[in-house]
Parts: structure tokens; sequence; C-alpha cells
């Protein structure tokens, strides 16, 4: 504001702007100070929101059995095959034999001696494949031999075969390849129609043609144990349960196939559970955090919905597993106890104990039905972050509480406009009067000093 100084000398608007901004410091600082606290618990709130989900996660892997039944499998030649396996897959070894891979038929034409564009004929191709087929018009105008592999691969329906052309010394021939592996994707070539030029592409696989198949259709064969097995691809997975093969050559011998519990696997899972839960920890202390030589207190210290959220999560991790029993009913019993810092720690050598005793037990208090530790987290973090929960009606509170007092600060400002209106008026009323005052004086002193020189 620019510096006026009235006719008296009052400078009116620096006078005015230094009581309105004191009344508006005296009415904003109480606003301004909850506006920062809602917003740093806003923001804690927003963390506390991403640990959970974060943990979320973790757990949600954890509900099912399955998870703590991993397979370890091996082959002992992986240039023949390798192999995977679910954690349903039963344990053992087989010895599994690679007669044959399974191959794509591949068709090859009579050789055109004028190359891609040596004219073939019109009609109509009948191409079926498998169990589907599919029409390829040819007209005068895509007659040619790359014409007719543009259409075909073009064509609609067109799902398993692929069209190339094959260049060698006495010509262009045009090939076609299935799509997929097996004795049942089988090509076969009809034509009708046209000039008669297309019946040099005609192949049934049984009458002579001058379409030569370059390679047949043909299933994988293995022999797991002297039995046969046949397979239209290359990945068996209906051979043993649970296991998958993905054969890459035949063999002469035997490979051993080997598939055993993977306990190493087994124990990173209680690992990283271990380590999520205490990523989860260390983040909820710093939100209640108190430092008692600087005082400086975290965001959600002492707050109701933080206490509950680790009350209920610290009961899901103590509480025994209800149906289980013997010695192993509770994660401490598994090796998993509780620091005197809050955070969990993982004594290798009694889970290791727990998994000799019987190799399911991890299975079970982590995942059993309703009951499993991961599963009564998994339910309660659900409930906590689901919409409506806990988390979201305090974050709708804060923002509400925002939204308050922006308005409240609307208020003030408006407050303040008005009040600075009547200020300048009040000042530069009185400003006009101490002038007037200032000229009567000044013209009674003239009259006094007038007087005092004629006598």
């Amino acid at each position: 504001m620019a510096t006026t100084i009235g006719a008296s000398g009052i400078d009116v608007n620096s006078l005015v702007s230094q009581l309105v901004s004191a009344e508006r410091t005296q009415a904003q600082t109480p606003v301004t100070g909850r506006q920062s606290r809602a917003t740093v618990q806003l923001s804690a709130v927003s963390t506390l929101k991403g640990a959970l989900s974060t943990f979320q996660t973790t757990v949600n892997a954890l509900t099912t059995s399955a998870t703590f039944s991993p397979r370890s499998t091996t082959s002992s030649d992986e240039d023949v095959f390798t192999a995977s396996s679910a954690s349903d897959a039963s344990t053992g070894s087989y010895d599994v034999e690679v007669v044959a891979l399974a191959k794509a038929q591949q068709l090859a034409s009579a050789a055109f001696a004028d190359g891609s564009t040596s004219p073939v004929g019109t009609g109509t191709l009948t191409i079926t494949y498998g169990e589907k087929s599919f029409d390829v018009a040819i007209e005068s105008g895509n007659n040619t031999l790359a014409g007719v592999r543009d259409a075909i691969n073009k064509a609609t329906g067109n799902t398993g075969v692929q069209a190339t052309l094959l260049n060698e010394h006495g010509g262009t021939r045009l090939v076609l390849t299935s799509a997929k592996t097996g004795a049942e994707n089988t090509i076969k070539i009809a034509q009708s129609g046209g000039d008669g030029g297309l019946s040099k592409l005609a192949y049934d696989g049984v009458s002579a043609s001058t379409v030569t198949q370059m390679q047949a259709a043909q299933d994988a064969h293995i022999k797991i144990a002297t039995f046969d097995h046949y397979s239209a691809t290359n990945t068996v997975t209906d051979a043993i349960d649970g296991v998958t093969l993905n054969l890459k050559t035949t063999s002469d011998d035997p490979v051993t196939l080997r598939v055993s519990e993977d306990s190493s696997a087994l124990k990173q899972r209680v690992s990283s559970f271990v380590t999520a839960y205490n990523s989860l920890y260390s983040n909820m202390s710093k939100l209640r955090s108190f430092d008692p030589n600087t005082k400086a207190a975290g965001p959600l210290l002492g707050d109701a919905l933080l206490r509950g959220i680790e009350s209920q999560i610290g009961l899901d991790l103590s509480n025994p597993v209800a149906g289980m029993t013997g010695d192993f009913k509770t994660l401490a019993s598994l090796g998993i106890t509780r620091q005197t810092d809050g955070t969990l720690a993982l004594d290798s050598a009694k889970l290791d104990k727990a998994l000799n005793a019987d190799s399911t037990v991890v299975a079970k208090i982590f995942g059993s039905k309703d009951t499993g530790v991961a599963v009564k987290l998994s339910k309660d973090l659900a409930t906590m972050l689901k919409d409506g929960g806990v988390i979201d009606s305090r974050n709708d509170s804060i923002q509400n509480n925002l939204k308050t007092l922006a308005a409240d600060s609307e208020a003030i400002d408006a407050r303040m406009t008005v009040l600075q209106k009547r200020l300048t008026k009040q000042f530069t009323a009185l400003d006009t009067l101490l002038s007037q005052l200032q000229t009567t004086s000044n013209y009674l002193s003239a009259q006094l000093s007038s007087l005092s020189g004629s006598n």
C-alpha cells in the first residue's frame, strides 16, 4: 500500500494497514495453526494407509496352505527338458525319456520360375487347419504368388496358418506353416472355381499333388518309467500331476526328474513376513514417537486410530491358532517372537525344529481357514482399509476440518476488508477535521499577531 500523508500530516494508509494487520494476526494465527496440524495429520494418515496396504500385500500371499508347500523341481539334463511344479505336486523321482518333439506341419508348393510375380490362378482356396477352415478369394488383381501369400495371411478366420515365400535356385515356392504343433493341427488345401490355376496348390495328404510336405505335424512323445505319453505341444502339463515339462530335444537315455520340498523357499517366505511386519511397525512407531529431549512428537501420538490398529494387529500375531494341537499353535512356537523394541525376530533353528517335527505346521499356523494368523490379519486389514473403514473415515474427517478452516480464513479476509474500509473512512475524516482545526488555529494566530502589532 502506497504511503499517503493527509493534510494534517497523518499517514492514513500506513496507520490503517498496521491496525488491520494486527487484527488479522490475532484472528488468523489460531486458524493457521489448526490448518497446519490438520495437514500434518492428513499426511500421517496417508502414510499409515500406505504402510498397511504394503503389509496387506505380503499377508494376502500367505493366506493359503499351498503357499507354504513350495516345491523344488530339477532335471538331471536341462538340455533335454526343464521342469517346474505347483505346490500340490507330489514329491518323488521319475525317469523321463524324450522320444520325439512336437512339430508343426509345413507344406511347400512347386517352384514358380518367375518368382513372386508368377501368375498362379483365380478362384477360391479353402484351407483346413485342424478342425477349422477358412476361404481365401483369389482374383485377377491378386493372382500372383505374392498375392496369394498376402491373401492367405490376411484372410478372415485365419488363426493358424502362416504363408511365406521361399526363394531357391529353381524358382520361388509358397510355404505354409501351421502356427501350432501337434498331429491334429494338419493343413489341407482345396480349390474351387476360377480358371483352375489354383489346383497347383491343392493338398489333401492323400492324392498326388505338386505340393510337398516339408515337415509332418507331430505330437511330442515321452516315456515316463516306460509308460507312453503324447502331447500336442512341447510344454507337457498333463503327464504328472502338478508338474510342467518343457521339452527341448530328444534323448537316448532317460533323464531323472526330481520333485522335492523346498524348505529354503518356505523359510524365505516366513522371513519375508517378519520383514514386512517390521517395516509396518517402524512406520507406526514414527507416527506415535516422542523425543523427550526436543519435545518433538509424532503426528499420531496418543491417537485412538493408531492405537486401535496396533492393538488388533498385535492380537492377531499373538493369539493361538484355534484348532491346533500339540506344541505348535502360535507364531512364537515357530520361532517368530516379539523383541523389546516391538519388532519381530525369527529364530531359524526353532523354525527348523518345528518343520522337522511337522512339515505342514507353518502352513497350518499361517493359512488355516478362518483361524490362521495370515487369514485373520488379511481380514482385519481389509476391514481397516475398505471404503468407509476407519482409515477412510479419519481421512474424510480431516478433509472436512480443512474445508471448515479454509472457510474461516475466507471469513477473516472478508472481515478485514470491511475493517480496512471503516478505519480508512474514520481516519480520513479525522485527518480532515485536524486539517480544519489547524487552518482555524493558523487564522487565529495571525489575527492575534495583527492586534499585537497595532498596539
